[in-house]
């Protein structure tokens, strides 16, 4: 359970992905080689309905092809070399969600990002709150995302596991940053790196909220963050935070 892991939490951003392909089984393995307390992932649907592991709507970027994920069956998207700037992980795949959980979902907590910005009313909540109880991980799972809704949905589906409100950066996150989705996002809450203030980490402890932030990889980011008494935070470099933490 979330509770149970050491604070800071370490949470893998989409596996270890300064050294391996993101969001590809071979980065979260990694991350858990490296000791990561827990690992990031993005989740949206295929045109067929399957849960897939990809962080962009689109698979341009991170594979060889090209095309809006949710337009794509899994089948093509399998067809997709998701090696990405990695020559070392040629002919590597976007994964489904069943497919990380049976590879890593016993050994390390996963923060599930619901992320289909660009198809709000899919059914992607209730796909992934039946891939989650087939696989009985309910204690290892935390759900993230910037959109309100999805959390409100998945309360409902497992109420007990945990969701956290992400806050987008500056300006667009002030009302993700405010008591206005306390009741919402009770517990938890996920903030941008330059948001992250001694008076906002005063404001959510009196909040009783755990502040986990979003991402973190240069070093004096990482030990101020420490320094802030965050309680979780993302980072494309587990193996560095774990050494600044000492715990390596």
């Amino acid at each position: 359970m979330l509770d149970d892991l050491p604070k800071p939490v370490v949470f893998a951003h989409r596996g270890a992905s300064q050294y391996a392909p993101e969001n590809t089984i071979a980065a979260f393995e990694l991350a858990v080689s490296q000791g990561a307390d827990a690992i990031e992932l993005d989740v949206k649907l295929s045109a067929d309905g399957k849960a897939v592991v990809i962080h962009d709507q689109t698979v341009d970027r991170t594979t060889d092809g090209s095309g809006r994920v949710n337009q794509m069956t899994l089948a093509s998207l399998k067809g997709l070399n998701a090696q990405y700037r990695f020559d070392a992980y040629a002919g590597e795949q976007i994964p489904t969600l069943d497919e990380v959980f049976e590879s890593v979902g016993k050994r390390i907590f996963i923060n599930v990002e619901l992320t289909n910005y660009a198809s709000r009313h899919d059914n992607l909540v209730p796909i992934v709150a039946e891939i989650v109880k087939r696989h009985q991980l309910e204690k290892e799972v935390l759900f993230s995302s910037f959109i309100p809704g999805n959390l409100k949905k998945m309360k409902i589906l497992l109420p007990d596991v945990p969701v956290a409100l992400l806050a987008s950066q500056g300006l667009l996150g002030v009302a993700s940053r405010s008591a206005l989705f306390i009741q919402l996002s009770p517990k938890i809450i996920h903030p941008y790196l330059d948001d992250v203030t001694p008076q906002l980490m005063n404001t959510e402890r009196r909040r009783g909220r755990r502040v986990h932030v979003w991402t973190v990889n240069e070093d004096i980011d990482l030990r101020r963050m420490i320094d802030y008494g965050v309680d979780g935070f993302f980072t494309d470099d587990p193996a560095k935070a774990l050494r600044i933490l000492e715990r390596k």
